[in-house]
């Protein structure tokens, strides 16, 4: 099939790669999002899908507005079988969805209808699943409610952050997206509707989300930092400025009071609602990221002092 290649961050190169690479189908374009400013001097770059794309030859549509009438024009004259869609970041039209004769077909890093929305792999973290995977379905109007194509099934691990498992996401969910536009080139699949029970929404995590409260317990807040961990970071205070927070573990039968820092020479422990956290590494504001014992050599915490 002639695809045109809808995506935008690093999570969606293991996809493209593998459908610029297969025999069966020529990527024609790829739609992201337009260049944005990124790094420590805020430098203008290309998204990652459009680097990969533009080092292998290929057209990138860059539009404000998925309607933009522009963009429309050029995808017709494309005209493409179908429009492979990974994390591309901006809501589609009708319009545009009406112009492929296989329609736009996305692969969701969830088991849908679970997670349906911008993060779902955070929230299966969050919320404590053991199993979540990624799904390819048609694209409608609704919010990931279109029929789903099929599925892959991933376990969470006790230490995955999100960034972790969302990178064995995009590698398994990209042999899914390839096989999936393989059944539908050959007509050997059907998508099948979601089951109406069983739905749940994922919404962005913004960095208020990602306040730690240490009054809760301490599985809660060690899926929090997993799950804002690389974006947007967990966080706390500490002497009134922002300490982000990396991946820490339960350190059990140690009782702090919530909040109330415990430091060795080498190791920091956080008091919760019930065992306390053995804090990895941490990135005071304005500073590098650092080990938590030495951060603590640093600021040197009294006794009793904590968190907020």
């Amino acid at each position: 099939m002639r695809l045109v290649f809808a995506g935008t961050p690093e999570t969606a190169l293991p996809s493209l790669r593998t459908l610029i690479d297969s025999p069966r189908h020529d990527v024609v374009a790829v739609v992201t999002r337009p260049d944005a400013q990124s790094g420590r001097g805020r430098k203008v770059h290309p998204s990652p899908v459009a680097e990969l794309a533009e080092e292998a030859g290929i057209e990138v549509l860059r539009p404000q507005k998925a309607g933009d009438p522009a963009f429309l024009d050029r995808l017709r004259a494309l005209a493409p079988d179908c429009c492979p869609v990974v994390a591309y970041g901006a809501l589609l039209p009708q319009v545009a969805l009406d112009i492929p004769r296989h329609g736009w077909i996305n692969l969701h890093f969830s088991l849908l209808p679970a997670w349906r929305g911008a993060a779902p792999v955070q929230h299966a973290i969050l919320h404590g699943d053991e199993i979540t995977g990624a799904s390819t379905f048609q694209i409608v109007k609704e919010l990931d409610a279109g029929p789903v194509y099929g599925v892959v099934t991933e376990e969470i691990r006790a230490s995955d952050t999100s960034g972790t498992l969302l990178e064995r996401l995009s590698v398994s969910g990209a042999g899914l997206l390839a096989a999936t536009l393989d059944g539908v080139e050959d007509g050997t699949l059907e998508a099948r509707p979601q089951p109406a029970d069983g739905v749940t929404i994922a919404p962005k995590i913004s960095v208020a989300d990602a306040r730690v409260d240490w009054t809760k317990p301490a599985m809660h807040v060690d899926r929090l930092i997993r799950a804002c961990t690389p974006g947007p970071g967990a966080w706390t205070e500490f002497r009134g400025q922002r300490v982000k927070l990396g991946a820490a573990r339960v350190a059990e039968g140690e009782r702090p009071a919530p909040g109330e820092i415990v430091a060795t020479k080498s190791t920091v422990l956080v008091g919760t609602a019930t065992d306390a956290l053995l804090l990895g590494e941490v990135q005071p504001q304005g500073k590098r990221l650092m080990q938590a014992g030495e951060w603590a050599r640093g600021v040197r915490p009294e006794a009793k002092e904590s968190f907020t």
